[in-house]
């Protein structure tokens, strides 16, 4: 593509990439000048030039303009960044119809629930924590919500693939920083919106205004599906422009779940649309989870396709990797192992575990906390778990440069009665957990899902995951199983 296809009154260069990090700058790219945090882009132009860029996207003055280098300054270096990529990558976004779901919990199980019932119809790419997938790629992901030069690349990527339909999850970073905004949104929706990520956002109007941005980047015929369970419906509905449709459990609402019986391995419940009731029953377990497949129902049915055509398929639903993940290697008792990193996490996962529990059997829990991250929230988990467990086994979760002992202290300011264990080492947790387990005990293991990195002090290093953590334990430390490696 040519600048001044791009860019009216642009001089005719020829650009081959877009980049907005100069160290990854190539010949024939065009260097968005990014403000960051911690550095500012503008700073780095000679670097980008260095490295080959003919074209410069700037919101400040520069000085020591060179020869055979375009200038291009702009009111709003991210706002432009997104529109370039978006034509760039041929509009992809306008080629697909694009779902995004955003909330504290839940984005990663609706968004895939939605890949999962669509590909029954019409191919459905997904992106978000969990994965990049369509067809038969499965990539890992960078960041929940990828920065707007990806996230165009993969949506184009998408789209000349054949998919149809993208279930993207849309973080608050991610929408506080603009990385979504080139996206032409036809479908919406709102899990919830709980204690979250206020290390970054401030406050916890700072982060609603944040999550409320997607809202306002639907288009004017799309929908916006919103969960009327929340405390913050009525303030998020407000915000919407277009189409409100409503799902929940609590209140009257357009899809609603009723009548909901809890079982180990399945969830039975009467949904009500229209007037219309369906007695249903779904793989998934816990009251939230059905709470994320009413949502991922409403964007689907909202879309044109017909709820009796769904159905079918909820009791055969794929599990999504390290959410309410059941571990089952023949062991009598119950091993889960979730994402849950927040007291709202921790409250709804708890209260399914004490309802699957027997009375007289043991919670177990294991799980720590993220170091540099919401540290208030660490006594009120410590809380919860304590009300909750029998036993606790306190490790690391990502400390970074905070100690995982300190991180435990913290936590454990808010238990009184649980007995509670701190083991350094996150598989040697799990492993003491799995020994210690009785029959129709339960432990969860909560925080990291199926990450297979760990960070700390000295950087991002390799870990397995806790669902193969909890594996491997079980085979070697309950079941002995010394063959298998």
């Amino acid at each position: 593509m040519y600048l001044s296809e791009i860019f009216e009154k642009a001089p005719h260069i020829k650009i081959t990439s877009l980049c907005s990090d100069s160290r990854a700058v190539k010949k024939g790219c065009m260097y968005f000048c990014l403000e960051g945090m911690n550095c500012d882009g503008h700073d780095f132009v000679e670097q980008a030039i260095a490295g080959g860029a003919v074209c410069i996207v700037h919101s400040k003055e520069l000085h020591d303009l060179q020869n055979g280098v375009a200038y291009i300054r702009v009111a709003n270096v991210v706002e432009t960044m997104n529109q370039v990529a978006d034509k760039f990558n041929g509009y992809p976004s306008r080629q697909m119809r694009m779902f995004g779901i955003t909330g504290t919990n839940g984005k990663s199980t609706t968004t895939t629930l939605i890949r999962d019932l669509l590909n029954h119809f019409s191919p459905c790419g997904y992106i978000g924590t969990i994965a990049i997938r369509y067809g038969e790629v499965d990539k890992e992901p960078i960041h929940t919500t990828p920065d707007c030069l990806i996230l165009q690349g993969v949506l184009k990527e998408m789209a000349d693939a054949g998919m149809k339909n993208v279930a993207l999850e849309v973080s608050s970073h991610g929408l506080e920083q603009g990385r979504v905004l080139g996206v032409d949104f036809d479908v919406v929706g709102f899990t919830n919106l709980t204690y979250e990520h206020l290390d970054y956002h401030g406050t916890i109007e700072n982060y609603f205004q944040a999550k409320a941005k997607l809202f306002h980047l639907v288009k004017a015929d799309g929908v916006c599906v919103l969960n009327v369970d929340d405390d913050h419906f009525e303030a998020l509905r407000e915000e919407c422009e277009a189409r409100v449709v409503t799902y929940g459990i609590t209140k009257p609402c357009d899809y609603r779940a009723d009548e909901i019986e809890l079982h180990p391995t399945s969830t039975t419940f009467t949904l009500v649309h229209h007037e219309e009731s369906y007695r249903v029953t779904t793989n998934l377990v816990a009251t939230y989870n059905i709470s994320n497949l009413l949502c991922a129902i409403a964007c689907i049915c909202e879309s044109g396709y017909a709820l009796k055509d769904l159905i079918p398929y909820l009791d055969t639903l794929a599990q999504v990797d390290g959410r309410m993940e059941r571990i089952d290697e023949g062991q009598p008792f119950l091993v889960i192992v979730d994402y849950a990193h927040t007291p709202d996490g921790f409250e709804k996962i708890y209260s399914y575990a004490k309802a699957v529990t027997p009375s007289d059997r043991k919670i177990i829990s294991v799980f720590g906390s993220a170091g540099k991250r919401d540290m208030k929230k660490r006594p009120v988990m410590g809380e919860i778990a304590d009300r909750y467990s029998s036993l606790i086994y306190l490790t690391e979760e990502d400390p970074r440069d905070e100690d995982p002992k300190e991180i435990a202290e913290d936590i454990k300011k808010g238990m009184r009665h649980a007995n509670c264990v701190f083991i350094a080492d996150r598989y040697d947790a799990i492993r003491t957990a799995v020994e210690t387990a009785n029959v129709s005990d339960t432990i969860l293991i909560l925080g990291k899902g199926d990450e297979t990195f760990m960070d700390r002090k000295n950087g991002t290093q390799f870990y397995m995951g806790d669902h193969k953590a909890a594996r491997h334990a079980l085979k070697h430390y309950y079941f002995g199983n010394e063959s298998e490696s």
